[in-house]
């Protein structure tokens, strides 16, 4: 298993970051979904546990079998990279995690993230883990604007360090030592447990599966920042119809494949 922290400074605020990471979430699952794969949301509604703990909780299914490595490709069943996530987001604090039917409990990608206002990512331990897992665990700084993406990735227009914000004034982060001097400001540390026990091939595809985790928070956090003028002013109630809009086209998508046109 691999034990991996990810720290994510964005300038903004941690309230500000729950409407943005929802609304970039939407956006990017309207990104990769179509042609027979993409994101199918199951379930999108508000939970309450036993404790008391009270927030959203999703289900949906990820069918992204091309971006599979061929290597695992070459020997999986057809149909059987399918992953299954359940996430329950009881913000600040949110905990995702990601299965496959196929291997059971030979694999698993969990998540637990918390997000913390005027942080520069210096918090030690800021999910309270054990010392063990503490001991196993490597902690990876993500810096938005300068942290190198594919090339296939890249866009002008989510490029932190060219774009700026008219609604808040905030950018282009161009500064070599934007983190440090950024207002607001807070962090997401996300700690990644990943697990796919399968001999001869584990060591590879953890490693794999983390690289494309790193990935996924750049792209990701270049996008939410970028994207500050769309979800700046939302409330939660504007996401929800969000996102109900967007299932509906999801669904349409990913069985068509044809494109969707919906405004950021």
């Amino acid at each position: 298993m691999l034990i991996k922290e990810f720290r994510v400074i964005n300038n903004c605020t941690e309230a500000e970051y729950q409407v943005a990471q929802l609304y970039a979430t939407a956006m990017a699952s309207k990104e990769q979904t179509g042609g027979g794969e993409g994101v199918e949301v199951l379930k999108n509604e508000p939970y309450e546990k036993e404790d008391g703990e009270k927030g959203q909780y999703t289900y949906k299914i990820f069918r992204l079998a091309s971006r599979v490595p061929s290597f695992v490709r070459a020997v999986a069943p057809t149909g059987s990279l399918d992953l299954y996530e359940e996430a329950w987001n009881a913000y600040p604090h949110c905990r995702t995690v990601l299965k496959n039917g196929w291997m059971k409990d030979n694999f698993s990608i969990v998540y637990e993230t918390q997000h913390v206002n005027n942080s520069r990512g210096e918090l030690p331990n800021a999910l309270n883990i054990p010392e063990a897992d503490l001991k196993k665990r490597e902690i990876v700084m993500i810096d938005v604007a300068n942290d190198k993406i594919d090339a296939k990735d890249y866009k002008p227009e989510e490029d932190p360090k060219l774009v700026k914000s008219v609604k808040t004034g905030r950018g282009p982060l161009s500064e070599p030592d934007w983190q440090k001097k950024c207002e607001p400001v807070m962090t997401c540390y996300k700690l990644v447990y990943i697990e796919f026990k399968w001999f001869g091939l584990q060591t590879k595809v953890e490693s794999f599966i983390a690289k494309a985790i790193h990935n996924l928070f750049i792209k990701f956090h270049r996008q939410l920042f970028c994207w500050t003028d769309s979800w700046y002013g939302m409330s939660i109630q504007d996401i929800r119809d969000l996102e109900a809009q967007i299932k509906k086209d999801l669904d349409v998508k990913i069985n068509e494949g044809a494109p969707v046109t919906l405004d950021k």
